[in-house]
Order: structure tokens, then sequence, then C-alpha cells
């Protein structure tokens, strides 16, 4: 049998992302073996991502687990879910926020009202699912994912959206 996991739990986020990356979590296990300089075979590290009893995952390995994750473009995002979730349980929001292109954007303009439009989008999304998740008056670990997703992912979008709105003065008073 199969256990369910949620991103709501930091442990559970670390452990998906890493069994989403390439090699699963055999790679990530041989990768810590070869940097820390000491060897942890892929059943040990499983056993320490599903916090299973007597086992225990020390914050240098879940750096270096992040560490790791993020040398994949597929896993970039997620490399630090598990850090918003931890943060998360202690009353704080954290998220990540892709760097902007180079330069920025050729008409930061533009790139706010897409980025609006998209906020509208998701938004909308979220209510849909808020509205679905409530109909039958009880809220699963599933659809509470589905909203921390989308909440998230609005969230980020808000950051990336002030940025280009900074841009865009800077390059019009000319201090960019």
């Amino acid at each position: 049998m199969t256990c369910q996991r949620s991103d709501i739990y930091w442990r559970d986020a670390l452990y998906s992302a890493v069994s989403r990356a390439p090699g699963n979590v055999q790679a990530a296990a041989a990768w810590l073996s070869d940097r820390r300089g000491r060897r942890i075979t892929g059943e040990a590290l499983r056993k320490k991502l599903r916090g299973l009893e007597g086992e225990s995952l020390s914050m240098e390995m879940a750096e270096l687990l992040t560490e790791y994750l993020q040398q994949f473009v597929d896993t970039q995002p997620e490399a630090t879910d598990w850090i918003a979730s931890l943060a998360a349980q202690f009353d704080l929001m954290v998220d990540y926020v892709p760097p902007p292109p180079q330069g920025g954007w050729p008409n930061e303009l533009d790139a706010l009202q897409k980025k609006l439009l998209e906020l509208h989008t998701m938004a909308g999304r979220l209510s849909g699912t808020t509205l679905a998740a409530l109909t039958d008056g009880d809220l699963t670990l599933g659809e509470a994912d589905a909203m921390q997703d989308l909440a998230r992912s609005i969230r980020t979008l808000c950051y990336r959206l002030e940025r280009n709105a900074t841009r865009a003065v800077r390059k019009a008073v000319g201090r960019e």
C-alpha cells in the first residue's frame, strides 16, 4: 500500500521532489554519498525522507538535496517547496520566484498587462477550486493541496508583477 503524500507537509514535499527528479531517490543517494564523502543507500535515504520511526533528516542533508534538485530544470520550483511548507507550519509564507529574463522584458508594460490577465484567470480557478471543495462540507487533503498550489502560484505571479512595475518605472526615469 502506498502512503498519500501532500506538499502541505515539508517532508512529503521534499520526498515528492526527490522522487520526481531524474534517477529518483537512488540517484539522489548516490549524489549525496559523493558530495558528503559518506555512503548512504537509496533505501536509507527513503526512510529518512519518509520520517520512519528512528529516522531523521538533518538540515544539512535537506539543504544538499535542495541543491541537488536545483540542477534539474523540471524540479527547479519543486526544489524549494519543502521550505515553503516548513515555513507555513510556523505561520510564515515563502515562495519560489523564478529569475527575470536578463535585462527584463523588452516592454515591461506589455508584461504587466499579460500578468494581470493571468492573475485574474488564476484567481478564478482558485475560487472555483475552493467552492467545489466546500460543496460537500469537507475539505480533503487533495483539495487542500490544489488550493495551496494555486495560492502559491498567485503569490508568485504577484511578485513577478511587482518586479515588472518596478523595472518599468526605473526605465521611465532612466535609472536602469
